[in-house]
């Protein structure tokens, strides 16, 4: 699959009532915002089974219905974690039971209306006893079954992608990276360059704290049922020193008349092995904000100030530049 640069982050449509929900969504403004997305050039979308326990892969298919087949997007999604229906708000648990993972298969087909998913992924390692061989024997075998055209895992460290390796080919890796999660940079995307595994990473602009349109205000408000309000990143010092080092990004953005969200995202996309970033939407103006990412490039100068920046805050760990 050649996919563009950015793909559409389906994380917060799923909406509320969940344990990492962003709060409530309205699913007429999510389903345009995939849709322009796709209008726009952007080609697959990354979703996952436990978005809302099952909704945003329903909104993802609402959105689908009326887009035609030349134009379809790729739609990748993940399985691995189990809700439980009578208390929504519980964590979910992290199984990797094969014949639990082939009914997660099932059900995401159903919610997403394909007949194949184009990448699945595991989402955590499993802690539910099941060695990652055995979990990965069975994502071989769907993808062998042609129940999905590729197989991928999220949140995985080096050791385990190179057991899941001798196995089967990872096609894949999904890890956190921005300018503030930066330890992906000295690790595993490393290795999946020199494995020929892609790499799409999630949450390039920090989960919003890294748009240029993020405050203090915005984050006092945010309600009991957005997972932010509990993080570190949007409460206290670590918000302070977030919001600083955003004011020292503005200058190079508009030096390259660009938003802050989109020299964020074309930060992440500077680094060799990233293959793309999933960047998030809940409404259509949100994707205008960091389509020229696409083809942003980063030059020394902009490199440079950058890290200059992150370390003046004292951000974050890893590279702090290609």
């Amino acid at each position: 699959m050649h996919i563009t640069r950015t793909g559409f982050g389906a994380w917060a449509i799923g909406g509320g009532g969940w344990a990492h929900a962003w709060g409530e969504q309205d699913d007429a403004e999510s389903i345009a915002a995939i849709r322009h997305a796709v209008e726009s050039g952007v080609n697959w979308i990354d979703t996952a089974a436990i978005y809302g326990l099952g909704h945003s892969e329903e909104v993802v298919g609402q959105a689908l219905r009326d887009i035609g087949e030349a134009d379809r997007p790729y739609v990748f999604t993940k399985g691995g974690l189990v809700w439980d229906e009578s208390d929504r708000s519980a964590p979910a648990r992290r199984v990797g039971d094969p014949a639990s993972l082939r009914r997660g298969v099932e059900n995401s087909l159903r919610r997403l209306g394909v007949e194949r998913i184009d990448l699945y992924q595991m989402h955590w390692p499993a802690d539910d006893g099941t060695p990652l061989e055995a979990y990965w024997q069975a994502f071989a075998e769907l993808k062998a079954e042609g129940k999905v055209r590729a197989i991928g895992l999220s949140n995985h460290h080096v050791d385990e992608l190179e057991r899941a390796e001798a196995i089967d080919h990872v096609d894949s890796l999904q890890p956190p990276f921005s300018m503030i999660r930066r330890q992906a940079a000295g690790d595993v995307i490393p290795w999946c360059d020199k494995n020929s595994t892609g790499v799409i990473v999630y949450s390039p602009m920090a989960s919003g704290l890294l748009t240029g349109s993020f405050t203090q205000e915005r984050a006092a408000a945010l309600g009991d049922d957005d997972w932010r309000s509990r993080s570190r990143d949007f409460t206290g010092e670590g918000l302070r020193r977030n919001l600083a080092l955003v004011e020292d990004l503005r200058p190079i953005a508009e030096r390259l008349e660009v938003t802050v969200a989109a020299l964020a995202v074309a930060w992440t996309l500077a680094f060799g092995g990233v293959t793309g970033a999933i960047v998030g939407a809940r409404r259509p103006d949100q994707i205008d904000g960091w389509l020229s990412a696409t083809n942003l490039q980063l030059g020394e100068q902009d490199l440079a100030d950058i890290a200059a920046a992150l370390r003046a805050h004292g951000i974050g760990e890893g590279p702090a530049r290609p």
